[in-house]
């Protein structure tokens, strides 16, 4: 590949090279059905994603039950359909030693395995039967209600898991992006099976779903399998549709809802985010956006890391982090220390951004942040949990699929001047701050105007 291959809705096949001997192809079926493979030499083992573009963004607070409904049914999906039990889909990977699991985000839910290259074909009728046929058993129904309220009470247990979900609130106000992915535990205890089964019937279509794998796989049986699993779900196979359209890529108009947000626990540590709007997902500037992050907090060397901790001594842990949805983004600043120092720490890591914005970034610090990101992208393509993940967000998100060489020549074109306007762009935009510990709002006082 010379550059990133567009991903068009009403091209029915695509079939090209990648970096690394890699074969990808794409096949999108009569019913809408979009199936992506990367054929990776000498691997042995595959990893299988069935993905549909909805998550905890897409839950309508105007209907009664909704909010949390991605969660619950992602738990849902592996407790039984017509045909198999939820031991039966169990042991089905347990048997073989392979690994199977879901993740619900903000704009799509992944259900995925991985296994070897012989068992690919069970996979796929797995979860293809699991994805199609739940049968969101009532008694299963209130059994799981239990266990998401433990799993958010566990999560709510953890300071670092509190302070970034109150910073998405502050920072992207009432954006449904900064809605928790799990839902609250008055939304979970309000959910009704009448409308967790709503939502599964909406989003779960065809035209909804995209499956991906990537490893040893060949892709016209992968594709004929995955026909095979919707039939004898029941999806009609001469049913045609075409596949739903990608969600709209303009930024939205983000209102902040808090510029200080503070939750009072006995902790040793304070669990502190300093955060602002960041970039959508399709924009330009996220390669740009990648090196930023390396220079100001991706590690060891980065000024974060050397300014906060190094030189003072302040935290153990500090550093910056991106993230980027269809319509809207968040950049962040994170550290762990002792909570009579926190105000020092945030006046400390804002000021590393702004210094960014003024002076820019030095020619070694560029080097080095493209050597980062080059070996990381490198290293991470080494597991085809990545490649299966990669070219589901292509297919979901971006609609055009960049292989490694195409991303480090993306890399390598990011300049200095480059780096110090989206830092001058991001430092001004309102920050919020989020803290967890013994802090309270007049420690920040002043700090996010």
């Amino acid at each position: 590949m010379n550059s990133a291959v567009d991903l068009p809705l009403g091209v029915a096949d695509l079939s090209f090279a990648a970096s690394g001997e890699a074969l990808v192809r794409r096949t999108v079926l009569p019913s809408g059905v979009r199936v992506l493979s990367e054929q990776v030499p000498g691997a042995r083992s595959a990893t299988l994603g069935y993905w549909v573009a909805v998550g905890s963004r897409d839950e309508r607070e105007e209907a009664p039950g909704s909010l949390g409904s991605t969660h619950f049914l992602e738990h849902l999906l592996f407790k039984g359909t017509s045909r198999r039990t939820a031991l039966d889909i169990a042991v089905s990977f347990d048997s073989v030693g392979g690994e199977h699991n879901a993740m619900t985000a903000k704009e799509y839910t992944c259900y995925y395995a991985k296994v070897q290259d012989r068992d690919l074909a069970m996979a796929v009728e797995v979860i293809g039967d699991m994805l199609t046929s739940s049968v969101l058993d009532p008694a299963e129904f209130e059994n799981e209600r239990g266990v998401i309220l433990e799993e958010l009470s566990m999560a709510e247990d953890d300071p670092a898991d509190v302070a970034n979900d109150r910073l998405f609130s502050a920072v992207l106000g009432d954006h449904p992006l900064g809605r928790p992915i799990g839902g609250r535990p008055d939304t979970i205890r309000a959910a009704t099976r009448d409308a967790v089964w709503e939502h599964y019937r909406a989003n779960y279509r065809p035209q909804d779903l995209v499956v991906t794998a990537a490893g040893a796989v060949d892709h016209d049986l992968l594709v004929d399998g995955v026909a095979r699993a919707l039939a004898a779900a029941g999806w009609d196979p001469q049913q045609t549709a075409s596949p739903v359209e990608r969600r709209p890529t303009v930024a939205a108009q983000i209102s902040r809802a808090a510029s200080v947000v503070t939750v009072q626990r006995p902790t040793e540590q304070a669990n502190l985010l300093i955060g602002l709007p960041g970039i959508v997902a399709t924009d330009e500037r996220r390669t740009t956006m990648s090196v930023l992050n390396s220079v100001l907090g991706g590690g060891m060397s980065s000024r974060l890391f050397q300014e906060v901790r190094e030189k003072r001594g302040l935290a153990y842990s500090v550093y910056s982090f991106s993230g980027s949805y269809s319509d809207a983004g968040i950049f962040g600043l994170y550290a762990g220390c002792s909570p009579a120092k926190a105000r020092q720490v945030a006046e400390l890591m804002l000021a590393e951004l702004h210094r960014l914005a003024d002076d820019g970034v030095t020619t070694e610090e560029l080097r080095r942040a493209v050597g980062q990101l080059s070996g990381g992208a490198a290293l991470a393509l080494e597991d085809s949990d990545t490649r299966m993940s990669r070219l589901g967000r292509a297919e979901i998100s971006l609609g055009e699929f960049a292989d490694l060489d195409e991303s480090l020549r993306r890399l390598h074109l990011v300049s200095a001047d480059d780096v110090r306007a989206l830092a001058g762009d991001l430092a001004g935009r309102p920050v919020s701050v989020s803290a967890v510990g013994s802090v309270t709002d007049d420690m920040f006082a002043g700090l996010a105007p």
